[in-house]
């Protein structure tokens, strides 16, 4: 027997989606901004924040909403994050050359360097940091964005990270020394002056 939503049933689900979207208003780019700095790459950053937003949308009846949207939206975006590297180790990729559509030559791909939101954000970090930080290991990279870009405090990354406050420090102090000694190394011009604090 099929049973018809009630009136009810489907006021309650409006007002859910309603919120969620507001939510989402709110912190797109906030998110976007999050993702970019996790991939360093704008199709990449878009994928994820797709992804996170699936995700959020399907679990937003377990959303507390005496929490902050952003922090909770934020644990689903690391958690996406690490699934996406994670298959990436898993899945092969061939090169295009020719593979065109004409069976020769190349595809041609856009320039996503030469994409708006890329200038944007390359005012927010400069390049060598932001290749610093994709040089880092993907937990401390999450730990060090959160703690020291977003400003949010170590028991909110804890429990974005879902870890504990000690391991989280280990992982701000570890990361930060990598992005320092990446730093150093690549860009000495700019940030020599980090190598007496390593």
């Amino acid at each position: 027997m099929l049973y018809a939503p009630t009136r009810e049933g489907l006021d309650c689900r409006q007002d859910r989606e309603s919120v969620y979207e507001n939510h989402l208003r709110k912190n797109y780019r906030s998110a976007y901004t999050f993702a970019y700095r996790l991939t360093g790459n704008a199709s990449e950053a878009e994928d994820l924040v797709q992804e996170t937003f699936l995700r959020a949308f399907r679990f937003f009846n377990r959303y507390d909403d005496r929490l902050p949207f952003s922090s909770w939206l934020y644990r689903i975006m690391a958690n996406a994050h690490i699934d996406m590297v994670r298959r990436r180790g898993r899945i092969k990729t061939t090169p295009l050359e020719g593979n065109g559509p004409d069976g020769e030559g190349t595809w041609d791909l856009p320039d996503y360097e030469a994409a708006p939101d890329r200038v944007m954000l390359r005012g927010c970090l400069e390049e060598p940091v932001q290749k610093g930080l994709l040089a880092m290991t993907p937990e401390f990279r999450t730990a060090v964005l959160l703690a020291d870009v977003e400003g949010l405090a170590y028991d909110e990354v804890a429990a974005i990270m879902g870890t504990s406050v000690g391991t989280v420090r280990s992982r701000i102090h570890r990361g930060r020394k990598q992005l320092r000694h990446y730093l150093v190394k690549h860009a000495p011009k700019i940030y020599g002056g980090m190598a007496r604090e390593l």
